[in-house]
């Protein structure tokens, strides 16, 4: 079965790039700050990143002390831009699929992960391979989309239910408890997810070896919330699930 490499998709790209380029964007402000605040000391570490994109993180976590690290990512669009703006003699680029991780080496003290693994239908297998190439005690750090985002697709109709002003009263949930893929459209039609319980998230980690040290849902700060109110919305809904843990 054919991977789903949606980030090389012209229309995509260019739109995903837009948005991280916004001040304001939920990733900005919620996920990648909560992800560094779990981080260990990263002095002397060799690191894995899955899913890494245009390699802005790979970058900081070698000016944070790691001695090495190795991205991998399934867009060669991504990977272009992270040779380009991301590069250093410490780091190295992979093409491939999160699902063909079991053919590295292991070693590594860390693998971390940035909101990549709602794009794999395979998450337990992915997961099984990570503990693989951990060293004993090593962790496993990852963010995702949060279970009651993911468990949306299009067909079962609007996310919000406003009032007539068009403020939003409550999140729509249908369908929590179906697992499997789920289409949505995010700058193009038919991108593809899946959708986990949040048990399943926990007890597939569990079942293949970690121990579970800290989960964190992002929300806004008083501050936060009087520079951009919108994202009051997220205590209806948080976007993001974010997990450590540790090679038990």
């Amino acid at each position: 079965m054919a991977k789903q490499n949606i980030f090389d998709n012209e229309t995509f790209f260019e739109g995903y790039q837009k948005l991280r380029e916004r001040e304001m964007n939920a990733n900005n402000l919620f996920e990648i700050p909560e992800l560094f605040r779990l981080l260990p000391d990263l002095k002397d570490l060799r690191i894995l990143d899955l899913g890494c994109g245009a390699g802005e993180a790979c970058m900081e976590y070698i000016r944070m002390g790691a001695k090495e690290v190795t991205g991998i990512d399934i867009s060669e669009k991504m990977l272009e831009v992270a040779r380009e703006k991301n590069s250093d003699p410490a780091i190295t680029y992979i093409c491939m699929p999160m699902e063909d991780i079991g053919k590295l080496e292991g070693g590594f003290d860390l693998v971390i992960s940035s909101l990549a693994l709602h794009y794999i239908e395979d998450f337990k297998g992915v997961v099984n391979n990570v503990n693989r190439l951990l060293k004993e005690g090593g962790r496993f750090i990852f963010s995702q989309e949060h279970p009651v985002v993911t468990c949306h697709s299009d067909t079962y109709g609007k996310r919000w239910t406003t009032d007539e002003n068009g403020l939003k009263i409550h999140v729509n949930l249908a369908n929590y408890g179906k697992e499997g893929e789920r289409d949505t459209t995010w700058f193009v039609d038919n991108v593809k997810i899946y959708h986990r319980m949040f048990s399943t998230v926990i007890n597939d980690l569990v079942e293949c070896g970690f121990a579970i040290e800290k989960l964190v849902e992002p929300l806004p700060s008083d501050e936060l919330l009087q520079k951009y109110p919108d994202y009051y919305d997220l205590f209806h809904k948080p976007d993001f699930l974010l997990v450590k843990a540790r090679k038990s």
